[in-house]
């Protein structure tokens, strides 16, 4: 691939169109010149890898707007496509930059802190709209740039004060195409829950100061064909209007309980065998009481959760409740796809070394010990190593015959307002939709806002999710029928005026690789270790866990992701720095820092070397 993350990645629009394009061709690409062969020795064998992505499947795209306005329209800001250098990593190096200019200067240049302990720092407020960012001190929001175009010639530009009584202006597709680089839509959509593993390991690795964060700020349920808000904190109780005062009181009543529920096992250890929605009846909860604790609070199936696992994932919702803001829920300004940048730009700056648009054709095994020795790129390179990591969908199917894979359906639309409009329009909303029909499952809606830097001003990006039972259209398109206007031109002028406008959408299945047992891995060698794609919960616990219990495996003595040391404070040997003439590293020492006087020393010796060599 020439981008980071596989199917974690993040696209500008125009590279979203491209990689749609991309998977609707079915064609596989086959290897041409298979002189690599050569380099196998008699007692190896090969394990041929895929060079063809099949874990999206069933893409399809639909515009509602007028497409044809769109010829001609170019990217405003693209740069003009770099020279290529072969296929090698300067290929790579101009295609990446054609895809995220400018994306480290996003970067905050304060320094990290581990977040929630600064008592100056207000909590954020849905309505303000100061975000909370778990590198930055200051907690000072980041600016965004007006995706708002140029009036058109000939007309008067309206005065600041006439703008707000006028009608919003209407967002069209050429200007979405001519906009397109201040959109970063997820391949898969999460959040991140405020003490969830990935945020505790985000400090912990200091990887977190290449991020920033937004707080997701409200939580929505969908009921009697109505979008509401859920309160969710005490106050947010305390200040509904939703509820009745008898509703507040068995509200707080009941989510006291599920916060140290362990402690009254009496209470719930009848009803261990039934599912959380039939314990919820038995507690005296009003209808929607039941509703928002079910699909907004716990976000469980009703007929598949058992009564412990809704009180788990209660108690989990509610711990993470006050930590950044009133949710329990960040989202990483300019999308989910930064979360694994981060990780490699950590990892680069300690010697990691990545390759983009490199492919490999085989794994190379010793036919005596069963265990990898190599692979072999698609230059011919053989390269060794003792252990190798290599995600599913590389694997070809003589190995993954006994492996049965879920999918997940996904949606992603970009829209002309909110699904719920209040006073403030910098809104990052979760929405849980409940199932459509019997056997349909529960559909987890995220709708961003252009603050997050995931879609341009005036708009809003929603993504659908939820486990497949049949194409994603097909699983997803009632959901969003229920939500948004699909018409086009006069006829959505014409429809109720409170339902947001489809300008543009997206259906795709994505393969669900999560929870599937090594032993399935036929012929897998011992020392090759498979990590899977994105799966279809909401948070990323599994991918940290999975990431974890494969370091542990192979380094059973070391810690996963340390802080890492500063990098002035990093001395390397002559022996090391030798190797790195050929690309390859060990790793560095971290020694303590000197005094002020060996310091000096060293400066000026590390000076008279130079000037000896020169």
């Amino acid at each position: 691939r020439n981008y980071y993350g596989g199917n974690w990645a993040s696209f500008s629009f125009s590279g979203l169109l491209s990689w749609i394009k991309e998977n609707q061709q079915k064609t596989d690409t086959d290897d041409e010149c298979e002189d690599w062969r050569k380099l196998i020795l008699e007692n190896e064998e090969v394990i041929s890898l895929r060079n063809k992505d099949k874990t999206i499947q069933h893409v399809e795209d639909f515009c509602f707007d007028d497409q044809d306005s769109a010829e001609g329209v170019e990217e405003a800001g693209a740069l003009p496509k770099l020279p290529v250098f072969g296929a090698s990593g300067g290929e790579a190096v101009a295609q990446e930059s054609e895809e995220c200019p400018q994306r480290e200067s996003a970067l905050p240049e304060a320094e990290s802190r581990e977040p929630g302990k600064d008592p100056g720092v207000e909590p954020a407020s849905p309505v303000e709209g100061n975000d909370r960012d778990i590198t930055s001190e200051s907690g000072s929001s980041p600016s965004t740039t007006s995706g708002q175009s140029a009036p058109e010639s000939g007309k008067t530009e309206a005065a600041p004060a006439e703008i707000s009584a006028q009608e919003p202006k209407k967002v069209t597709y050429s200007q979405i195409v001519r906009e397109g680089r201040r959109f970063n839509i997820d391949l898969v959509s999460k959040l991140l829950y405020s003490r969830g593993l990935l945020i505790d390991l985000l400090i912990k690795s200091n990887v977190s100061r290449y991020a920033e964060f937004k707080n997701a700020t409200r939580i929505l349920a969908f009921r009697e064909g109505k979008v509401e808000q859920v309160p969710c904190s005490r106050a947010d109780v305390f200040n509904s209007r939703q509820l009745t005062m008898v509703e507040k009181r068995m509200l707080m009543k009941f989510l006291t309980f599920c916060l140290d529920y362990e402690q009254h096992p009496d209470e719930y250890q009848d009803y261990e065998n039934s599912t959380f929605a039939q314990f919820l009846r038995t507690r005296k909860l009003t209808p929607s009481l039941q509703h928002f604790i079910l699909h907004s609070i716990a976000m469980v199936s009703e007929t598949d959760c058992s009564t412990l696992e809704g009180l788990q994932a209660t108690k989990k919702f509610l711990q993470c409740l006050g930590r950044y803001g009133n949710t329990p829920f960040l989202f990483p300004l300019y999308g989910q796809g930064e979360i694994p940048q981060c990780f490699c730009r950590m990892c680069a700056v300690f010697g990691g070394i990545y390759c983009l648009r490199h492919s490999v054709q085989c794994l190379v095994v010793d036919k005596e010990s069963g265990r990898c020795k190599a692979v072999v790129d698609h230059f011919g390179q053989r390269i060794s190593a003792n252990y190798f990591i290599v995600e599913d969908s590389y694997l070809p199917e003589s190995i993954c015959t006994n492996v049965c894979y879920r999918q997940i359906s996904r949606a992603v639309l970009i829209t002309d307002q909110s699904v719920l409009n209040t006073d403030s329009e910098q809104q990052v909303s979760i929405l849980t939709v409940p199932p459509v029909e019997l056997g349909k499952p529960a559909v987890c809606v995220i709708e961003l806002c252009s603050s997050t830097m995931t879609c341009m001003k005036e708009t809003y990006l929603v993504h659908l999710t939820c486990p497949s039972t049949t194409t994603a259209r097909e699983d997803l398109e009632p959901v969003v029928q229920k939500l948004f206007s699909l018409n086009t031109g006069r006829e959505a002028e014409n429809e109720e005026l409170e339902k947001p406008r489809v300008l543009w959408a997206v259906y795709f299945n994505m393969r669900d690789s999560s929870g599937i047992d090594r032993s399935a891995y036929d012929g897998l060698p011992s020392n090759v270790y498979v990590c899977s794609g994105p799966d279809s919960a909401l948070g990323n616990d599994c991918a940290v866990k999975q990431a974890e219990t494969i370091f542990q495996d192979m380094f059973p003595t070391e810690d996963f992701c340390p802080a890492p040391p500063n990098p002035e404070d990093i001395i390397y040997d002559e022996e090391e720095i030798a190797p790195e003439e050929s690309g390859f590293s060990t790793s560095p020492e971290t020694k303590p820092e000197p005094s002020t006087e060996e310091s000096t020393s060293r400066d000026s010796t590390a000076v008279n070397k130079e000037d000896n060599e020169e």
